[in-house]
């Protein structure tokens, strides 16, 4: 063998010769069929070269194919596929080119292979889906005519390790944070992509008593959380029929007659904001969620937003008064690299309040106020103190 791109082409070679093999719908011997291919093409090969050849083209077939060393990588966080050709990765928060390459063929099986058990479809009709895979990973997938260069593959990578809410900030923060857990604060965290949001909600709902019920409605499937009473719930897409549709909302909805002790709501995107928030504000107190925004204010904002999609009538004023009185905390999440941190903590203050928040952590420091438990009622009526 001479070298990476001779041996990419054997195992591209030995593929193909028993993909009827595969497309029949009989696995039986199939290791023994890609032995014998890969000794009829290479017989000068030493075991341990043909073992690792035999091994390349059943994880190809099977696995995650070429992509198979990279999700062995402890420290790959991120597995971007940009058409058939060279395969990036994220590493300690630095996007990088590896040696690994995937040709269209092997793509397009892989994109099947990932879709498929997630029970979502992918098609010149429907050119994109998100899923989760066996080991907890989010997949998202864009196929033609919206895909310019072939299938794309985005692929976070969640590990085993769970993180608790001192890993995202210092001592003082984490204590604001864990007070707002205990308090039964109802706690939105935002950030952009990758910021840790997501994380950082696992890690708080970890944080609630052992004895508490929490009911988790996700889109796709990623929160750990530490805890044995969790109830979890996951939406489904419609089918090739177009119906079947479970929505974030159905189980928002559905989430309120099973008893929760507090909801979980993985991202707040559309009109299931109006739910949760109208959960928020008879009774369901402590209920944590996220939201894709670039800072504490402009995530208020785009909750009232969503209000107002799922229920027109209503008016501004309305949405901006359910917001407040539904969410009293928000975390903003902030990226630098490989960390992701705690850059602000805002308390949402009652309806008609003035001002109408107040920070309570600015830069990833707490306020000297934040400290303050105030009078028996509160701070000047903050929900804060109670």
């Amino acid at each position: 063998m001479s070298g990476t791109v001779q041996g990419h082409e054997v195992v591209a070679a030995v593929h193909a010769e028993v993909l009827d093999l595969l497309d029949g719908g009989d696995g039986t011997g199939l290791a023994s069929a890609v032995e014998a291919a890969v000794a009829r093409r290479e017989p000068l090969l030493g075991p341990v070269a043909r073992g690792s050849l035999v091994q390349a083209v059943l994880s190809r077939i099977s696995g995650m194919g070429s992509l198979e060393a990279l999700f062995a990588d402890g420290s790959v966080t991120e597995v971007m596929v940009n058409g058939p050709g060279i395969v990036f990765v994220e590493r300690h928060g630095r996007l990088e080119a590896t040696d690994v390459r995937i040709d269209a063929v092997e793509l397009d099986r892989l994109v099947e292979r990932m879709v498929a058990p997630t029970g979502r479809r992918v098609d010149r009709s429907s050119p994109w889906a998100d899923g989760r895979l066996p080991d907890g990973s989010r997949v998202n997938v864009v196929v033609q005519p919206i895909a310019l260069d072939g299938p794309y593959l985005t692929v976070r990578r969640f590990g085993e390790r769970r993180f608790t809410i001192e890993d995202f900030s210092e001592p003082p923060v984490a204590e604001v944070l864990h007070r707002a857990v205990s308090d039964r604060c109802n706690v939105v965290v935002t950030g952009a992509t990758g910021s840790g949001k997501t994380t950082l909600l696992g890690a708080m709902a970890s944080a609630v008593r052992s004895h508490e019920r929490l009911v988790t409605v996700e889109d796709a499937a990623e929160l750990s959380i530490d805890r044995v009473h969790v109830v979890r719930m996951e939406a489904r897409p419609p089918n090739c029929e177009g119906v079947g549709e479970v929505t974030v909302r159905d189980l928002v909805r559905n989430a309120l007659r099973m008893r929760p002790d507090r909801i979980v709501v993985g991202e707040v995107r559309g009109a299931e904001a109006f739910d949760m928030l109208q959960a928020l504000n008879t009774g369901h107190d402590g209920s944590l969620s996220t939201c894709h925004a670039n800072g504490p204010g402009d995530a208020l904002r785009r909750l009232a937003t969503m209000v107002l999609m799922a229920s027109p009538g209503l008016s501004v004023e309305v949405a901006d008064s359910l917001v407040a009185g539904s969410v009293d905390i928000v975390v903003h999440m902030v990226r630098a690299g490989a960390t992701r941190r705690v850059s602000e903590v805002l308390e949402v203050r009652p309806p008609g309040s003035d001002p109408r928040v107040r920070p309570l952590v600015v830069g990833g420091s707490v306020l000297p106020a934040a400290g303050d438990t105030g009078g028996a009622d509160g701070m000047d009526g903050s929900r804060w103190g109670r």
